[in-house]
Order: C-alpha cells, then structure tokens, then sequence
C-alpha cells in the first residue's frame, strides 16, 4: 500500500475544500440569478402603451372624469401631458390616477420634459411633475382641492444652466420622518445630479407601507425616509384620520401630475413586495 506524505495529503484536501466551496459560489450565484429573473417577470405595467385604461383623471374644480382640454393623452406609444389645446394657466391642476391601493412595492418610471411651459403658469411649476404615492382615492377628494394628500415624489428638470435636483419629497398634507426627526418642511431635496434638456430619466421608488420609503435614480439611492403621516395641520387631517386614529399612511393610491409643463411617460410598471 503506498503512503501519502503528510504535507501532500494536507494539499489536496485544500484544493478539495476550495473547489467543493467554488462550486457552491457558482450554485449561489446561478441561484441569485434565477431569482432575479423570476422577480423581473413579475413587473406589472400600469400603463399599457395604448389608452388610458385603468386610470382616472381628477382636475381641480372639476367632476372626477374631466380630462380638462384632452390634458392627459396617449399618442405614439406615451402617456402625455400636453397644454396644446389650452389657452392659458387658470390653475387647474390635475392629476391621473391608476387604480386601487398599494402598500409594499417597487414603481419604476421613465419620464421625460418637453417643449415650453403654458403661459401663467407658476414658476415653481417649470419642468415640475411627481408621483404621488400613499395618495388619497381620486374619489374622495373635494372638487376644488389641487392635490391628493399624498407623499410627493417630485420630478424635477434643470434650465440649462443651475443646478436642481429631482426625484425630492414634497409633502401635500404630509410628514416623514427622517433618523428619527419629524420633518414638516413641504419640500426636501434628494442627493441627485441635475438633468437638463428632453433627456428621458429612469427611476424607482421603493415603498414599505408605512415604514420606509427610498427614491432611486438609475439605480442609484439618492434619498430615503420613514414613517409617512398625515399632517394635523391639514385641512384634510380629519376627513381622512381613519377610526382607530392612526395617522401612519402605510397604503394608497398613485398618481402622476400636470402642474403646467408638457411632459411624457413611456413606462410605468410595479413589482409588487412582500410584506
């Protein structure tokens, strides 16, 4: 019978235990892999590409229903908003809303800002849309109320020259919490880059009921909150204050803007989480 050395043996059970664990990398990996792939099945889109089915559209002083002057349009595979048909800004904002509630998920979205602003339109509102998440129902709301009390994650398109930031939080009836503080500012800014011109911009949002909230920017976080809540100070607070009186937001609507720049969406989907 031959001996294998002691220090041979040792090596070899050292290659062993290096390709036994090599393999089970690779077998994770591929695991992983296949995870994601299952998960990227799973995105639901909102928006179909062909009409507004499954949407509704809400404008100040109007009926739930109203597309005031053909606003909110699909036209060459894009969900619009377009001023074309108005004459000028009366400050009727309005907002499209998809359908049901939602409480853990993942929005994905790209959108783009075009053309020019509609004459008298306030400057705040200049390359200015959002995704309104946690919303209130387009059917409760007041036929001259602007917006849903919501949490805001607001779009944003730089002038060709400073810097302004997108994807922040604004607030529409609203608080967060961030480390632990309460923040009653209206509006907070993220840690994004400027993006000028008609460049389309990818981004997600990633909701946790009422625990936490992250904004991404091509993958990117770029901010992150916690605790959405209604705000005492609204005139709303009452009105939506459920029984138990818990003013955590740990569901809603979504809705997106037209706040008076043209401005176009050619994908919206959502993967729903597990909560």
């Amino acid at each position: 019978m031959r001996i294998i050395p002691f220090c041979k043996m040792l090596i070899i059970v050292v290659i062993m235990m290096v390709t036994a664990c090599n393999s089970g990398k690779k077998s994770q990996q591929e695991q992983t892999k296949s995870a994601q792939a299952s998960v990227e099945e799973n995105w639901i889109p909102l928006f179909n590409g062909k009409n507004l089915e499954g949407w509704q559209i809400k404008f100040t002083g109007y009926e739930l229903g109203y597309n005031l002057n053909n606003t909110f349009r699909v036209e060459d595979g894009l969900l619009r908003v377009r001023y074309d048909d108005w004459d000028d800004w009366g400050g009727q904002f309005g907002h499209i809303f998809y359908d049901g509630e939602f409480s853990h998920y993942r929005l994905r979205v790209e959108y783009r800002f075009v053309g020019k602003q509609i004459e008298g339109g306030p400057g705040w509102a200049y390359r200015n849309n959002g995704l309104m998440l946690h919303g209130q129902s387009a059917e409760s709301m007041e036929i001259d109320q602007d917006f849903p009390v919501s949490i805001e994650v607001q779009l944003l398109g730089g002038n060709g020259k400073n810097e302004r930031s997108t994807m922040n939080l604004c607030t529409p009836g609203t608080n967060v919490e961030m480390d632990g503080i309460l923040i009653e500012q209206h509006c907070t800014n993220s840690g994004s880059e400027t993006f000028h011109g008609d460049q389309w911009v990818s981004v997600e949002v990633e909701v946790k009921g009422g625990e936490v909230i992250r904004h991404f920017i091509e993958g990117k976080e770029v901010m992150s909150y916690e605790k959405p809540q209604l705000d005492p100070r609204e005139q709303y607070y009452e009105k939506l204050l459920p029984a138990d009186g818990n003013k955590i937001i740990s569901q809603g609507t979504i809705s997106l803007q037209a706040e008076s720049h043209p401005t176009d969406f050619r994908k919206i989907e959502l993967l729903i989480l597990e909560e």
